[in-house]
């Protein structure tokens, strides 16, 4: 099942410091293929002495055919990194570095316009399909399991606090992704519900969001004339006042739109079944899928 990976993902990772080496191994451990390694200074050697080391990400592709880019580069140089990346061809970039400028960002989304290539995040923890043992990004892979579930999340934690209900229920998931929690990010809720929609391996779909933005009610507007599959939402920051900001930086509260009651309403005149706790996402689940 390929919701955002190319058929044969060979993976590119920039950025092998402490963290992003840690989790290039955890995703070879998994089962994905990391065809490259880009690090500054550390060209013609070798991670975990298989896979080979670049200077640069054209490089990197040019020998390698990476076609999916996995960034943990700081977030001084974040923004450099997915334009290098866009530059070399790869169709998805996947950016984890939390804390990029917000101008920078725009300065990215601007760029991207004119490039085919895919940005999910940045300030995300990436994706993971279970059944084709593909981990992009620092999900944990222990507590999936594959089945017919995708998720979609702004939050990181809850998207691991989510599918570990799921698994402990017996309940698979098809794909997880974490879109990011910044207020200028790449792919959206919707783009994740067009794939789900379309997905021949996604039965059951449950969204996690939370206060600042108007991405959920696009989401449920969405839903409401697109989406035929059940639809299990959760919005978190219920009880926050007006101009509280939770982690992300995306989540503040702006305006009317940006609360919490507000994104829980359209969701549930949406049709979708709206939770009112994180810790009643799989029970809410099995009875959507055991009615």
């Amino acid at each position: 099942m390929t919701l955002l990976i190319p058929a044969e993902t060979r993976l590119l990772v920039q950025g092998l410091g402490r963290d992003g080496g840690f989790q290039a191994s955890r995703c070879r451990a998994y089962g994905t293929a990391m065809v490259a390694g880009v690090h500054p200074g550390r060209g013609e050697t070798l991670f975990e002495d298989e896979v080979p080391v670049f200077e640069s990400a054209a490089r990197a592709v040019e020998a390698t055919g990476a076609n999916v880019g996995l960034i943990f580069v700081p977030a001084p140089f974040a923004a450099d990194a997915i334009i290098e990346q866009a530059d070399a061809g790869l169709s998805l970039i996947v950016a984890i570095t939390e804390g990029i400028p917000v101008m920078d960002m725009v300065h990215v989304m601007a760029y991207l316009q004119e490039k085919p290539a895919r940005l999910l995040g940045p300030n995300c923890p990436g994706f993971i399909v279970p059944s084709a043992e593909v981990k992009v990004g620092i999900i944990p892979g222990n507590i999936l399991k594959p089945g017919r579930v995708g998720v979609v999340s702004r939050s990181g934690t809850l998207t691991y606090e989510a599918v570990i209900q799921l698994t402990q229920l017996g309940i698979g998931q098809s794909t997880c992704v974490g879109i990011g929690g910044d207020p200028v990010h790449g792919t959206t809720f919707v783009d994740v519900l067009k794939k789900f929609e379309d997905d021949p391996g996604t039965e059951v779909i449950v969204i996690i969001g939370e206060i600042g933005g108007t991405r959920e009610q696009q989401a449920a507007e969405f839903i409401a004339k697109s989406v035929t599959k059940p639809v299990v939402a959760l919005i978190v920051g219920q009880t926050a006042p007006p101009g509280k900001r939770m982690g992300h930086a995306g989540a503040i509260v702006t305006g009317r739109s940006a609360l919490a009651e507000e994104k829980v309403r359209v969701l549930r005149d949406s049709g979708a079944v709206v939770v009112d706790s994180p810790a009643g996402i799989g029970q809410s689940v099995r009875e959507v899928l055991s009615p």
